[in-house]
């Protein structure tokens, strides 16, 4: 049998609990559709069905293999997470964070300015990466990813933050910017530096300059904006990095937004036990705070569904 997550049990937990996936929803600070996920998750996992509900109905029904799991959890599941909430609480000194190096080095020192004001002895670990971060949250090598990246992953829910535009950078004495059409046309031919592979931000540009069956070929590829932009302003090349990256002073180099472009959305994520966790609630807060407005887009209504644990 594939292994069950704690997350999965405590969802059909508070289901079976309140009657109700919107009730477990608001008790676990989920969105109604990831509660349902992982009651159906939790279903195929144990092959067999847990819980009756009909399509717009308010109120959910066991069925009888899903009263027999209830009552095996009910109270000791209720004693036990309280038990781990306390033991985290008193025993953690540091908080293991995961984010891109881009957004660490451009966007976090402010972030973690304020963290630290409520939180001035705990050690705040970070790994910079884009790639396995949903993979390093769920083996218990991090407790916190911040991602451009929506895994979809019950075990390791996400709230939306919210999203920025790239831009297109390149060397100052290479004139003026091509109209946005034009851009994959312009670029060809033209020294390309990125990321490496399977990062977000490469996926994104190389797309972009891929259409109409473009050949894109980088000449540099390195793991974060700092190093790009680095290549960039020594004339190496053109790139496609996130508009926070520009600064007023940089006069070397060229840089326009790329209106046509899928906007870049930014997740927070957290393994499911440590939602409640007063550093991780107050590093979400802070990231809110001092990214979302002044940085980041805030989430549009009808991205409200994703924002939400």
């Amino acid at each position: 049998m594939a292994k069950i997550s704690l997350t999965l049990i405590q969802t059909f937990y508070q289901v079976a609990r309140h009657g109700s996936y919107s009730g477990a929803a608001r008790e676990l600070n989920l969105s109604y559709q990831s509660a349902s996920n992982h009651v159906r998750r939790l279903e195929q996992l144990l092959n067999g069905k847990l819980i009756d509900s009909e399509q717009g109905a308010k109120r959910i029904a066991l069925t009888p293999r899903g009263r027999a799991l209830y009552n095996l959890l009910h109270p000791e599941l209720d004693i036990m997470l309280e038990r781990l909430s306390k033991l985290i609480e008193s025993q953690r000194s540091s908080l293991r964070v995961g984010m891109p190096q881009a957004i660490f080095f451009y966007l976090f020192p402010k972030v973690l300015s304020k963290f630290r004001e409520s939180f001035p002895d705990m050690e705040f670990a970070v790994y910079e990466r884009d790639t396995v971060l949903a993979e390093l949250v769920k083996n218990g090598s991090l407790d916190v990813c911040i991602s451009e990246r929506y895994f979809g992953d019950p075990v390791v829910p996400q709230r939306l933050l919210g999203s920025y535009q790239l831009s297109l950078v390149y060397p100052h004495h290479w004139g003026a910017p091509p109209e946005q059409k034009d851009i994959p046309l312009w670029a060809k031919d033209r020294p390309f530096i990125t990321y490496e592979p399977g990062q977000t931000l490469r996926n994104f540009a190389v797309d972009f300059l891929g259409r109409d069956g473009a050949v894109v070929q980088p000449v540099i590829s390195t793991s974060g904006s700092s190093s790009v932009k680095r290549c960039v302003e020594e004339g190496l090349g053109f790139s496609i990095i996130p508009s926070w990256c520009v600064l007023p002073e940089d006069k070397t180099i060229v840089s326009t937004k790329l209106a046509n472009l899928p906007e870049v959305r930014v997740y927070f994520g957290t393994a499911g036990f440590l939602q409640k966790h007063p550093a991780v609630q107050q590093l979400f807060e802070e990231c809110q705070s001092e990214l979302v407005g002044p940085v980041l887009d805030p989430p549009r209504s009808g991205e409200l569904a994703l924002a939400a644990l």
